[in-house]
């Protein structure tokens, strides 16, 4: 393609890492200009003798390039094809497999919930560490989609998927964006498959933001004092849960209407086998449009709440929030997450460990209980 159109995204930090409930509609995806296809991309099309019509930039991806992909089969019948592209070297290989994977699985269960994957690879063009998804076209209408069709669309997905091994996790690495995940292994307990991620997800928060006293604290107490306090209830004393597939990333961008149907689809997952309410993590930031209580009402009138029941699953769904909001603190500059994810460790520990806490800050340097020192930042 000729005179191709090279789109920048800006990151818009009250969008992707706000703290306030956002206004007004998503904007719709839009077509661009001329988008160059490697080699590699159209020998991968499903259809052999496939004719390409055009191929324009279509949408955003804050981590890549996204296009639709017009063509004319040999019958003559015409059909479209998504494309993402990341040109982000190894992390761009693990983001497009993982995500191939994530939607093979999806769709596997549930072929309405999420568009058909059909290949992933490298560009063959030299010098160039690229890596291209190819998938089902499907025109993106509303964001979220209604909460009634979309959390049964959600549930039933939860609730029909069976893990491969009986155990949580994945078969290979998913990524939260272009975070990797701890998800490549096989682990019969839910705590400790959610401890791993969290402890991996505040790892790579140190190496960008600097050691922060204070966050170390909150975030040891939570691993080893407010995660047992809180997963392991899930899979004791007679009690259980099933491994559901997720999605892995829900917020609203991530949902939307299909135009042609008018039904709720997903797209840009990151998957593994995990307790189903982890899913719902995401919605607490009240920037996301499905933080509407609506969402959760109707998504638990679906799939019951686990047992424990009602008085501890908003502390685990605050738990869970925190593994998508050190995410978001990594990702976005700009945002105030991490403060976020400070204040509602602090919460937790005050609910479950407050005497480890009251012990744990009282050592900072005579600070007071809960009063935060400036974060160090790495050299």
């Amino acid at each position: 393609m000729a005179n191709e159109e090279v789109l920048e995204h800006v990151i818009d930090v009250a969008r992707h890492g706000g703290t306030e409930n956002l206004e007004g509609p998503i904007p719709p995806p839009k077509i661009g200009g001329n988008f160059a296809l490697d080699d590699c991309v159209i020998d991968t099309l499903p259809v052999l003798n496939t004719t390409i019509v055009a191929a324009r930039n279509y949408g955003m991806s804050l981590w890549g390039r996204t296009a639709k992909i017009s063509t004319e089969l040999p019958t003559g019948e015409l059909r479209d094809y998504f494309l993402k592209v990341a040109a982000l070297g190894e992390t761009g290989r693990l983001m497009i497999e993982g995500e191939f994977e994530s939607l093979k699985a999806i769709h596997a269960v549930s072929p309405s919930f999420a568009p058909e994957p059909f290949a992933w690879g490298h560009y063959r063009k030299e010098g160039l560490e690229t890596y291209f998804l190819l998938a089902e076209f499907r025109e993106v209408g509303e964001q979220p989609p209604d909460p009634i069709k979309f959390t049964a669309r959600l549930a039933d997905l939860h609730r029909r998927s069976v893990s491969p091994t009986g155990k949580f996790g994945f078969h290979i690495t998913t990524c939260h964006a272009k975070l990797t995940q701890i998800t490549d292994r096989w682990e019969d307990s839910w705590e400790v498959l959610y401890r791993d991620q969290l402890a991996h997800q505040i790892k790579m928060d140190e190496e960008k933001h600097g050691v922060w006293p204070e966050f170390q604290h909150v975030c040891r107490l939570t691993l080893e004092k407010v995660i047992p306090r809180l997963l392991r209830p899930l899979q004791s004393e007679g009690r259980s849960i099933k491994p559901c597939l997720i999605h892995g990333d829900l917020w609203d961008e991530n949902t939307a209407t299909n135009m042609s149907t008018g039904e709720p689809f997903v797209f840009d997952a990151g998957s593994m086998y995990a307790h189903n309410e982890y899913e719902l993590g995401n919605w607490r930031a009240p920037r996301h449009r499905l933080s509407n209580k609506s969402y959760i009402r109707n998504y638990k009138r679906k799939f019951p709440v686990s047992e424990p029941e009602e008085d501890e699953w908003d502390a685990r769904n605050l738990l869970y929030s925190l593994r998508f909001n050190i995410g978001t603190a990594i990702l976005i500059p700009g945002c105030n997450q991490r403060n976020v994810v400070f204040d509602d460790m602090t919460e937790l520990c005050k609910m479950f460990c407050p005497d480890d806490l009251r012990s744990a800050l009282s050592h900072d340097n005579g600070k007071e209980d809960g009063e935060a020192q400036e974060p160090v930042a790495p050299e």
